[in-house]
This record gives C-alpha cells, sequence and structure tokens, in this order.
C-alpha cells in the first residue's frame, strides 16, 4: 500500500450523446439527473459526421442531416428542462463522427454517458458501436446507462476492485455515492481458477492468497472510510470461478457499478477487459468504466 495524499476527487461536467434512438433519449434523461446530482452543466451532443459525408453527399443532404440534428438537440434540452427547470444545458451538433464528437465534448475533464443498446436483433442486450468505442478509447469516465429507465433505485453504488492499484477509481465511486446519498459496496472477485497452476499450487498457497485479497479489500475501504466518514461503506470478497457471472448479479442489487479500465498488454492503447466488455452488454444498471489515467488523477471541474 502506498503512501499518498489522498483527495476526493472532484466531478466534471456530463456529456450525453443523442441520436434520436429510444436509447440515447433514456441516455439523456439519466445524463441529465447526473449533471445535477453534481451540480455540473450537461452537455448534449449530436454528432452528425458531416466532414465524412461530404465525400460522397451532395450539399443540401449535409444541410437536411444538420438541421435534423439541431431538431433533435432543441427538442432534447426542451424536455430535459421541462423535468430539472434549473439545469445548465448545452447544444452541440459535432461535424466529427460519434465516437471523436463525444472524447472531444468531454475534454480532459468530463463524464460521457452514452445508451446502451445497438442495432440488430440483440439489440436489448448489444452494444452498439459507437458506445463500446468510446468505452475503449476515451480517457475520462464512461458511463454505460443500462437497466430499465423505472427500476427502484437502491440506494447503493458498488465499486468492483481488485487489487490496491483500484484506489482512485474506488473513491471516485464513493464520490458518486456521496452524490446520490447512498451506500457503497465495495467488491472483489477472488478467482480461484486464475491462480491454479501458475502462481499457487497447493490449496495453502490458495489459502494465503485469499486471505490477502480480504485484507486489501479491507485496506481499501478503510482509506475510503477516512476520506468519507459520513458514508456507509461496505465491503465484501466473493468467491466463485465467473467474475463477469458474479458482477453482473451484483448489478441487479445496485444503482451504478464501477471499475476500472487499463491498457493493452505491453501498454499499447486503451482497451476492454473481459470482465468490462461483459458488463457494459449485460448488466442490470448504468456501468461506470473508468480509465486508468483518470483514477490515478481524479477529475477537475
Amino acid at each position: 500500500m502506498t503512501s499518498e495524499i489522498l483527495a476526493r476527487p472532484e466531478f466534471g461536467n456530463v456529456v450525453v450523446g443523442v441520436d434520436g434512438s429510444s436509447s440515447a433519449r433514456t441516455a439523456a434523461l439519466w445524463a441529465a439527473a447526473e449533471a445535477d446530482r453534481r451540480g455540473r452543466s450537461l452537455r448534449l451532443v449530436h454528432a452528425a459526421d458531416t466532414d465524412r459525408r461530404a465525400y460522397w453527399t451532395d450539399a443540401e443532404t449535409i444541410q437536411a442531416v444538420r438541421e435534423a440534428g439541431r431538431d433533435l438537440l432543441t427538442e432534447t434540452a426542451s424536455t430535459i428542462h421541462e423535468l430539472i427547470a434549473d439545469l445548465d444545458v448545452t447544444k452541440e451538433l459535432s461535424r466529427q463522427e460519434p465516437v471523436s464528437g463525444l472524447k472531444a465534448a468531454a475534454g480532459n475533464h468530463g463524464t460521457i454517458v452514452v445508451g446502451s443498446r445497438g442495432l440488430g436483433g440483440f439489440s436489448a442486450l448489444l452494444l452498439g458501436s459507437v458506445g463500446l468505442g468510446v468505452a475503449a478509447r476515451a480517457e475520462v469516465p464512461v458511463i454505460v446507462v443500462r437497466g430499465e429507465a423505472e427500476r427502484p433505485e437502491t440506494g447503493s453504488v458498488t465499486a468492483a476492485v481488485h487489487d490496491t492499484t483500484d484506489l482512485g477509481c474506488l473513491l471516485l465511486a464513493a464520490a458518486e455515492a456521496e452524490a446520490r446519498k447512498a451506500s457503497l459496496r465495495i467488491v472483489s472477485v477472488w478467482n480461484v481458477l486464475t491462480h491454479v497452476g501458475s502462481v499457487a499450487t497447493m490449496l495453502d498457497d490458495l489459502d494465503g492468497i485469499a486471505r490477502q485479497r480480504v485484507h486489501e479489500v479491507k485496506a481499501l475501504a478503510d482509506r475510503v472510510r477516512g476520506l468519507y466518514p459520513d458514508l456507509v461503506v461496505g465491503h465484501h470478497v466473493e468467491t466463485g470461478t465467473s467474475t463477469p457471472g458474479i458482477l453482473i448479479e451484483a448489478s441487479s442489487r445496485t444503482d451504478l457499478i464501477v471499475m476500472g479500465r487499463g491498457h493493452r498488454p505491453l501498454g499499447v492503447g486503451p482497451a476492454l477487459g473481459r470482465v468490462a466488455h461483459a458488463l457494459i452488454h449485460h448488466a442490470h444498471c448504468p456501468v461506470e468504466i473508468v480509465p486508468s489515467a483518470v483514477a490515478t488523477r481524479g477529475e477537475e471541474p
């Protein structure tokens, strides 16, 4: 455990992509509530991709696309203001393709929110290419809005952690819980199959590794309590053979699940790991993916 001085992360503004789909509308309403909780502004972005379209589309069609995008932004902002009248909402009609447009709008300190449904026969389960691309490539937190829109609140936020390197991500989850006046549940999955035949070869070794994981998670919980003394913090180490399965099941009992995103092997570019990939496709609640760079620096307004 390192001895660095910890500070509470500061939330950035919220950016949400709108494209006219019901999933994007749900994401926009969720993002509005998130911005209101944070006391930050909400930026609605419609990425019309007109720069690329201009290579093969006539000017009249490009103009129609842009007008439709403006109408969509105006309609979405109006709907949000009917629900949260004093929320600061700005609109952006981006000429870029959606992934680049959302990343540019978020800058270095925003949080991007996207809907969960893509195209095709399995739209209720599969994340669209835009959401997947943003979650894998953005260097700011990305929240994929999953679950039923009218799902009752549980009053809890869940942080999925592996070890002490997840402390920054965990503190962001604590800030999310505090903003919601909710409790924080720290969950770590100890998967015995990841150790058998490699690091640990005997049962005693496995028991020792499990005890070490429990100790590390408790230490993480204690550090969160030190920064958030009024926050109810629980911690638990789950044992099983499917980390994604355990976390997906845990997502049915929480309002938001937060986890970190690392880098590709050898440090070549960002990537979504197997667990994060499974969560953003199948979780029962919104999923916040926190890049490692954000987890180490925190967010700033």
